[in-house]
């Protein structure tokens, strides 16, 4: 299986496992760690709205979770034609991942685009380290 494939279905099977009683509208997210790791994450909705909790937002804590800082990639799933990261996840994202990083946008059935981390979140904020 590709390593763009195993992204798909594991998002995928994330999604199916999203809790969304509210909007009905089910997200995965599967991350590609530097380090090699495909970790998966679901939207989780709330009540208390907008408390809940994006895909990318839970797989990210989930990748923190298990010991990685860095992504190498990305695939968000929903039942839509475009559904990307909102402005809080691209920055999410941008937190661990360089301006290479590739973003890929998902049917049910395909990849439908693919971005850089560049093209999504070309001026997003960077916390400059001190040497």
């Amino acid at each position: 299986m590709s390593p763009l494939t195993q992204l798909f279905e594991t998002a995928k099977s994330a999604r199916e496992r999203a809790y969304a009683p509210y909007s009905k509208f089910q997200v995965g997210a599967a991350i590609r760690t530097k380090g090699g790791k495909i970790i998966a994450g679901c939207n989780v909705e709330n009540a208390a709205f907008p408390e809940g909790v994006c895909a990318e937002g839970g797989a990210i804590s989930a990748m923190v979770l298990a010991g990685e800082t860095e992504i190498a990639e990305v695939l968000v799933i929903a039942d839509a034609e475009h559904c990307s990261p909102c402005g809080g996840c691209r920055q999410k994202i941008r937190e661990f991942a360089g301006d290479d990083v590739l973003v890929h946008i998902a049917d049910l059935n395909e990849v439908k685009k693919t971005y850089t981390m560049a093209d999504l979140l070309p001026a997003g904020f960077e916390l400059k380290k001190k040497v």
